[in-house]
């Protein structure tokens, strides 16, 4: 399949996806703005309803100010505000559309950290296969040992990709397997280096201590790793995002963000405050179960998405 017609399936199939989340955005806009002006009445309903749609209180707040300055007083139509506001979501998301792969080194070391049942080892394990397709020689490193059931998970991510899986028994020193895993990717001259790790947030000071203790032994082995180290979050519980944000910025350097579950959620606008709030690239979205449901993030396609239009309209 040729690329123009990949890109263009992935955002119709992005737009499908999100249609939960642009129902209740191009809804209510249709609803506040059908024969009305943009007055400080429909100015606070529309705020309202950025919120009500997950954007959150500063973002809302943000928009509705950029959409109001050329446009306040005057007779607007319902098209007309959803088309400011995918060019004014544009431009928040814009800064995060960054490639996973920022520099070059051997081997690339990619730490994955996330709450359970955020879709973490999941996304390792798509991640892979598109790194795999790419021609990069992977390893993966089964770090949530507390958790038979990931172990395994990764173990059959592995055997479908076709790479190796350094793993240990259940309740294993995760550091300890790190530390051996990262002398074999140098030793088997592998180009990236998957790391999962555990997610257990209700014992949050051995969770801290546990994943301080990694990062320690990586640098350890490589001053300058991880290169990457990216916090997988769930798109279904809104606004709670930014507190899981928040307490694994805590315990390590969060360089970038996966948002996973877009397509079974309304509350798709929270990647665009989780954005305007803590500025983290976001490196890929999740909309699906299937293995190319994993993307890379277009905030242009996002923003387009939420609102319920084919494509942005730039005005120059």
């Amino acid at each position: 399949m040729d690329e123009a017609r990949s890109k263009k399936g992935w955002f119709t199939r992005l737009k499908e996806q999100l249609a939960q989340s642009s129902k209740k955005i191009t809804e209510g806009v249709t609803q506040i703005f059908t024969t009305k002006k943009l007055d400080a009445a429909t100015v606070t309903e529309l705020e309202e309803l950025l919120i009500s749609a997950d954007l959150g209180p500063a973002t809302a707040a943000k928009l509705v100010a950029a959409i109001s300055k050329e446009r306040f007083g005057k007779e607007v139509t319902a098209e007309e505000i959803r088309a400011a506001l995918g060019e004014e979501i544009e431009k928040i998301l814009a800064p995060a559309e960054k490639p996973l792969f920022g520099t070059y080194a051997k081997p690339y070391v990619i730490l994955v950290a996330g709450v359970n049942g955020t879709g973490k080892t999941t996304t390792i394990g798509k991640l892979g296969y598109q790194f795999k397709n790419e021609g990069r020689k992977l390893m993966m490193v089964a770090g949530d040992t507390f958790r038979a059931a990931a172990v395994e998970q990764l173990k059959v991510w592995a055997g479908r990709i076709g790479c190796p899986v350094v793993a240990k028994e259940e309740g294993a020193d995760a550091a300890a397997l790190v530390f051996e895993a990262m002398d074999r990717a140098v030793a088997e001259d592998v180009d990236v280096l998957m790391i999962d790790t555990a997610g257990r947030l209700q014992n949050k000071q051995n969770l801290m201590e546990e994943l301080a203790k990694i990062v320690r032994v990586i640098q350890k082995k490589n001053p300058d790793a991880p290169h990457a180290t990216l916090l997988v979050l769930d798109a279904t519980v809104g606004q709670n995002a930014h507190n899981q944000v928040e307490q694994f910025k805590q315990m390590i350097n969060i360089t970038g963000l996966i948002v996973t579950k877009l397509d079974g959620t309304a509350k798709g606008g929270v990647l665009v405050s989780l954005v305007e709030r803590f500025g983290l690239p976001v490196h890929a979205i999740g909309i699906g179960e299937g293995v190319d449901d994993l993307r890379p993030f277009v905030a242009e396609d996002f923003a387009a998405g939420l609102t319920g239009l084919d494509q942005i309209a730039h005005r120059t």
